[in-house]
């Protein structure tokens, strides 16, 4: 592969690394700590992940719990909980936070993985974003370059293989999410 094409690589790899951080944050009826990762809590005065100050557990297959360093956190981190789109009323113990993840209805389940396949096709958009960037970007060197029709349609091939080399990834992360979220 041309080594002109490794940035548009490198982009591609971090659309679909952003794709399945998404993936992350979408509760499938298990516990998952990773839908916490957006929520910052006020920790003097600083806004701080709540990874960084409390310690995050899966007890059971549908309990998170949050217990933080310091005790004076918890009405922060109830409140942070509260006001984030999870859905999940905090129970606070005094000493730790519990969130019990409720089971997914059917209707819940279908509309998470069409929220899914949305998602990644919002994915399969920026990959061909990028591809239609590498494309244009290697015409304007074979004008500068002087490159041959030749050179410039196999790197054009490239380019599309590795395109699809990453749409198929895609697809397969949506496939793996939404088996994910459709098993009871």
């Amino acid at each position: 592969m041309d080594a002109r094409l490794k940035p548009f690589e490198e982009k591609m790899e971090k659309s679909l690394n952003n794709l399945i951080h998404e993936y992350g944050t979408i509760r499938a009826g298990r516990a998952n700590p990773h839908v916490l990762d957006d929520i910052r809590v006020d920790y003097y005065g600083t806004p701080s992940p709540l990874q960084q100050v409390s310690n995050i557990s899966v007890p059971e297959a549908r309990i998170i719990q949050i217990q933080p360093w310091d005790a004076s956190l918890l009405k922060e981190i109830e409140k942070a909980i509260n006001m984030s789109d999870l859905g999940i009323n905090p129970t606070n113990d005094g000493k730790m936070i519990r969130l019990v993840f409720p089971e997914l209805t059917e209707e819940r389940r279908k509309e998470l993985s069409k929220d899914v396949k949305k998602k990644g096709e919002e994915g399969k958009v920026a990959l061909r974003n990028i591809r239609r960037d590498a494309i244009d970007t290697i015409k304007k060197a074979a004008k500068a370059e002087d490159l041959s029709e030749d050179v410039v349609s196999d790197i054009e091939d490239d380019i599309q293989k590795l395109t699809d080399k990453f749409v198929k990834k895609v697809d397969q992360t949506i496939e793996e999410k939404t088996k994910e979220i459709m098993t009871v």
